[in-house]
């Protein structure tokens, strides 16, 4: 699913992340424990291609592809999800409006698919705006689970969410990443932690220090 290649990379002009490799197979979940600064992030945003990751050494393939001179928006129409950190607010852009957009569910399937993890009286509102922390990281999945990536990248999924969202958000993570019926494909995911809190909810085939 994911091949990483002796990937060295910039931001700015600092190097952040030295000949890192990494392998993921179809069905496997890996997590990657670290503390802040170490370069979790970078990996991640480096995946999923934002340009101000300058991959300088190596390569990315994914599903035998090569991405790695790939944009995000590329990357994430072959098959590729992020849950961000710490998401934007956008203003003026209702979730409804982005589940439809992102979707490949039928677009009348997204408010039963809100319904189950408590998001179906946020589809009005703008994205993020007036969110709480287990709010903003249920509405990031609901957004993954509309979009149903095969290669599903989970930044710090715990952060900022209290013990009662948290049960929540474990079992919609691993939802996420239960075998994909109508596509015959089980997906992949990457999770970055420095607390491993998240282990408490989700299973991962395999960690990294």
């Amino acid at each position: 699913m994911l091949h990483i290649e002796h990937l060295h990379v910039n931001v700015g002009d600092k190097e952040v992340l030295r000949d890192i490799n990494l392998h993921i197979n179809e069905g496997e979940t890996h997590v990657l424990l670290g503390p802040n600064g170490s370069g979790k992030t970078t990996l991640l945003m480096t995946i999923m291609g934002f340009s101000n990751y300058t991959i300088t050494t190596g390569k990315i393939l994914f599903k035998g592809e090569d991405v790695t001179t790939m944009h995000a928006h590329e990357r994430a129409k072959r098959g590729i999800g992020m849950l961000f950190q710490r998401p934007p607010t956008i203003s003026g852009l209702k979730l409804g409006k982005m589940l439809t957009a992102i979707s490949r569910t039928k677009r009348e399937d997204i408010p039963e698919l809100a319904r189950t993890v408590h998001m179906d009286k946020f589809l009005e509102r703008d994205i993020n705006k007036g969110f709480s922390g287990g709010e903003i990281k249920r509405s990031e999945l609901l957004q993954l689970m509309a979009q149903r990536p095969d290669l599903v990248l989970l930044d710090e999924p715990e952060s900022g969410v209290d013990l009662v969202n948290i049960a929540l958000i474990g079992q919609m993570i691993n939802e996420l990443l239960q075998k994909d019926l109508k596509r015959s494909r089980t997906r992949a995911g990457l999770i970055i932690t420095h607390t491993g809190h998240i282990l408490d909810y989700v299973n991962a085939s395999k960690g990294y220090v």
